[in-house]
């Protein structure tokens, strides 16, 4: 049981693991079990930052914040979804050409534009949130984005012939899936109930939505386009609690 969990939270994060023996058989696609727990550790992780940066000022403790989150995920997300709107945008709804430029691992001007914006949003909805103290809810984007993550990959088909999402697909349960994907949901509303059913009802838009698109445009997913998902929810998220909550 715990293994699944430290090859998710290996993956998903930059905390240092090494395991021994390396994934076997089975193991990866037990893994996507855990990612809304991976989710719950990088929140927790926030929202310890958050406390011990309280007697700074709330724009540099945003700003530190916002480097911890992407020091925390080694920009794994971010990377997919500069990616994905390059290839989205320049692909000129061109399913291979869209699938060729995302593969590029050159980043464009529209690329380098997204993550400027998402950076920015992060770091002015955390100024607002730690302006009035409110840490807890720091918990909640990082575990609807990888709860989006995860029913993304469990009910979507992968494009590519080979890589690492394929074999996740291949392994996973879907059913299980999404079983812990709605326990993630009911955590998340149980934590915060106005702002978490507001942001649970946003998240699950998006998915629907992204999920709509990539198969009108691709026929299914790649790993790009679920990191692009998962900075999606985070940042939409985010700034609606920094405005509700």
């Amino acid at each position: 049981m715990i293994r699944p969990f430290l090859i998710a939270l290996q993956f998903l994060t930059r905390i240092p693991l090494q395991l021994d023996p390396p994934p076997q058989a089975g193991e990866t696609g037990r893994s996507l079990l855990y990612y809304p727990l991976v989710g719950l550790v990088i929140g927790f992780l926030l929202w310890l930052s958050a406390h011990l940066l309280a007697g700074q000022g709330h724009l540099l403790a945003a700003a530190l914040l916002c480097l911890v989150w992407v020091l925390i995920t080694g920009g794994l997300h971010l990377d997919g979804m500069a990616d994905t709107v390059d290839g989205w945008l320049g692909g000129l709804r061109d399913r291979e050409r869209t699938l060729a430029i995302m593969q590029d691992p050159a980043t464009g001007p529209m690329g380098t534009l997204s993550l400027i914006l998402v950076l920015l949003l992060k770091f002015a909805a955390l100024y607002t949130l730690l302006e009035d103290s409110r840490y807890a809810v720091l918990l909640l984007p990082p575990v609807l984005g990888r709860t989006a993550g995860l029913v993304l990959l469990a009910t979507t088909p992968y494009v590519r012939a080979r890589g690492l999402a394929e074999l996740l697909t291949r392994e996973a349960d879907s059913w299980y899936c999404l079983r812990i994907s709605a326990l993630a949901a009911a955590a998340v509303f149980l934590l915060a109930p106005l702002a978490g059913a507001l942001a649970i009802v946003l998240s699950t838009a998006l998915l629907l939505g992204w999920r709509r698109q990539l198969l009108q445009r691709l026929g299914g997913f790649t790993g790009d386009t679920t990191g692009a998902l998962i900075e999606g929810v985070e940042v939409s998220t985010l700034v609606l609690l920094a405005l509700v909550y």
